[in-house]
Formats: structure tokens, C-alpha cells, sequence
């Protein structure tokens, strides 16, 4: 099948690869609904198109992801992605409209949605750059940086990481709460046991330093059973 060279229109299809709490499909639906989930510390405008995404895959990209700086919506670390880190990162891969994808990331930037003076154009921009050459970056702040890691069936594989790679930040803990949703969007996605997922969780730059292999197992063991946090 033929591979989008540049996104073109907004309604064209675009797979967002999410490494972090969105692999929680429950946590990912109050981007695109709107409003604040519970336990959060922030109210989510959602996007223009409230349509769920119509697949998801379980996907995995080179490299890993890393904790660090301070998250608005549940304190702790957030995480990110650095395709130079060792290993592979455990993704999950949402097929969306691009419209849905640049109002995810106008939000995750806290920008508002369907900004088409600032952000739609440049992010129109910046997404032809990272599917022909991989990588883009908007900015230097939280999550301005696009990665292209591939195409799947031809439709091109977006997300979206901060600047730095983590040897060049200060690693932080995540909140347990954050944790818990990337714990359950792992088993939503791949299927993993608990063990699996708190054994890779808890090799994490950011985890290492401030849970204890016994604390994340316990997490994971938990959130696992409640379900996860919505």
C-alpha cells in the first residue's frame, strides 16, 4: 500500500501512538470528550470531533520512555519518549483524523484546540516534516517535538515527546495515580501480566530513582485489579 508522504487534509487518517497514561483508552477519552477525569487537576476542552478512535493496536517503537518534569494534572513526572534510550517502548497506536491528532497535541501543549491562526498551521507543517524526515520540533517546551516512528498500512505513526533526551534532564518520580493508567493501558493494550508490566515500568529513568521494584509491583498489582483510574 502507498505511504502518505505529507498529511494532507484534516480528515485524513493518522495513527497517534501513545507510550504513556493515553495507553489507558478510558484516560485518552477525556482529550477528545472533554472535561476533568477523576483525581485529575485539570478540566480538558476536547476536541472538535468528539468521535472515539475507530482502532486501536498494540504497538512498540526503538528506544524507551523517561519521567520527568512536573505534571499540571497529577503532580509527579511525566512521561516521555527517547528514541535513543536502550530497548523498546510499549505503545499503544490510536487511528484518528489529523484533526483529532492536532487537537490532542494542541492540549497536551495546553494550547486550545482548532487554534488555526497559531497552532493547526504550524502543526500542519511540522507533521510533513517529522513523516518525511522522522522528527520535528514546534518548540522547546512539554510534548512541542513530533516523532514520525514509521507507517502502519500506509497511514503514517505520530506522537509526540519533549526535545531533550533524558540524559540531558533531571529524572522525576511519577504520581502513583499516573503510573497506575500506564499500567493498565499496557495491559489494555498487549495483554501484558502484571509481573511483565512492573518490570518494565519499574526500569524507567524516573522510576528507578523513586519506587522501589516491591512499590511498583504493588501499584501495578492494584491498579490492575480496580480496573485503573478513568
Amino acid at each position: 500500500m502507498r505511504r502518505s508522504a505529507v498529511v494532507g487534509t484534516e480528515r485524513e487518517l493518522v495513527w497517534y501512538v501513545a507510550y504513556g497514561s493515553n495507553m489507558h483508552a478510558a484516560r485518552l477519552a477525556w482529550y477528545i470528550v472533554g472535561g476533568c477525569p477523576p483525581g485529575g487537576r485539570r478540566t480538558y476542552p476536547g476536541c472538535r470531533d468528539r468521535r472515539p478512535p475507530s482502532r486501536s493496536v498494540p504497538v512498540s517503537m526503538p528506544g524507551g520512555i523517561y519521567f520527568a518534569g512536573e505534571s499540571r494534572a497529577w503532580t509527579g513526572g511525566m512521561a516521555f519518549y527517547d528514541p535513543h534510550l536502550p530497548g523498546l517502548a510499549a505503545a499503544r497506536a490510536y487511528l484518528i483524523t489529523l484533526e483529532q491528532f492536532t487537537d490532542i497535541a494542541a492540549q497536551e501543549m495546553y494550547r486550545p484546540p482548532g487554534d488555526t491562526a497559531d497552532l493547526i498551521p504550524a502543526t500542519g507543517e511540522a507533521i510533513a516534516t517529522a513523516v518525511a524526515h522522522g522528527r520535528a520540533t514546534l518548540g522547546p517546551g512539554r510534548y512541542e517535538t513530533l516523532v514520525c516512528p514509521g507507517h502502519r498500512a500506509g497511514v503514517p505513526m505520530l506522537t509526540f515527546t519533549a526535545p531533550e533526551p533524558a540524559s540531558a534532564v533531571r529524572c522525576r518520580p511519577p504520581a502513583p495515580v499516573y503510573l497506575g493508567m500506564i499500567a493498565t493501558g499496557l495491559r489494555e493494550s498487549h495483554g501484558w501480566p502484571a509481573e511483565r508490566i512492573a518490570s518494565y515500568l519499574a526500569q524507567r529513568p524516573g522510576v528507578v530513582a523513586g519506587w522501589s521494584p516491591a512499590s511498583v509491583a504493588t501499584l501495578v498489582t492494584e491498579a490492575l485489579a480496580a480496573g485503573g483510574p478513568a
